[in-house]
C-alpha cells in the first residue's frame, strides 16, 4: 500500500471543460469538511466528483454526471495504484461541448492520472492509533521511543496524554507502559 507524501492538484482542459483535480492526504476521516472547503473555493463548477480510499474503506461520487463515469473511474486508478489515505476530487467546469459517457470515463481517468504524475509516493504498514498517558518523569523516555511516530495531540495536566500513531515495533516498545488502542490504521512506513 502507497499514499502521496503532500497534497497535489492539477488541471486539464478536454473539449472546453475544465478539469481541476485534487489529490489529499487524508490523516482521519474529514472528508465532508475536504469537500465543502473544495466548494466553497469553486462556488460556480458544475461537478464535484469525487473518489477515496481510507483504512481500505472504499467511496465514489458521480455529483450529477451519468452514473459510473466520473466517480468510479476514479476510484479504478487509485486502487490500481494500490493507494489509501487519500481522497481524489475531480471540480469540472463544463465548456459547451458534451463528452459522452465514454468522454468523461477518459476524461476523468486522465486527470487523475496526470495528477498523480506530479505526485511522490510513500509507503504505508499496519499501524495503530493510541491513546498514551505517562507520568512527567517518563517523558524523556516515552518521547525517545516515539521518536519515529507521529504525535498527533499533547495535553499536560496531572499526566500526560499523547494521542500517537505508531507501527508494531514501537508497539512492542511501549508494553510497559499505559496505553488504549482507538483504531488500527495505515501509518507511514520509516
Amino acid at each position: 500500500m502507497k499514499t502521496i507524501k503532500e497534497n497535489v492538484n492539477n488541471e486539464i482542459i478536454i473539449k472546453n471543460s475544465r478539469f481541476i483535480t485534487y489529490l489529499i492526504k487524508l490523516n482521519d476521516n474529514n472528508i465532508n469538511n475536504l469537500l465543502d472547503e473544495l466548494k466553497t473555493k469553486y462556488p460556480k463548477a458544475n461537478h464535484y466528483c469525487y473518489a477515496y480510499i481510507y483504512n481500505n474503506e472504499k467511496h465514489s461520487s458521480d455529483d450529477k454526471e451519468p452514473s459510473n463515469t466520473a466517480g468510479l473511474p476514479m476510484l479504478n486508478v487509485l486502487e490500481k495504484e494500490e493507494l489509501n489515505n487519500i481522497l481524489a476530487v475531480t471540480i469540472r467546469y463544463f465548456g459547451g461541448i458534451k463528452l459522452g459517457a465514454g468522454g468523461l470515463v477518459r476524461a476523468y481517468t486522465k486527470s487523475i492520472t496526470e495528477t498523480l504524475k506530479e505526485s511522490t509516493l510513500i509507503e504505508l504498514e499496519e499501524g495503530y492509533k493510541l491513546e498514551l498517558i505517562f507520568n512527567y518523569n517518563q517523558e524523556k523516555q516515552i518521547n525517545y521511543i516515539l521518536k519515529e511516530s507521529t504525535i498527533l495531540n499533547k495535553e499536560f495536566d496531572n499526566e500526560i496524554k499523547y494521542i500517537v500513531l505508531v507501527n508494531n515495533n514501537t508497539l512492542d516498545n511501549l508494553k510497559e507502559y499505559n496505553y488504549k488502542i482507538i483504531d488500527n490504521i495505515l501509518i507511514e512506513k520509516r
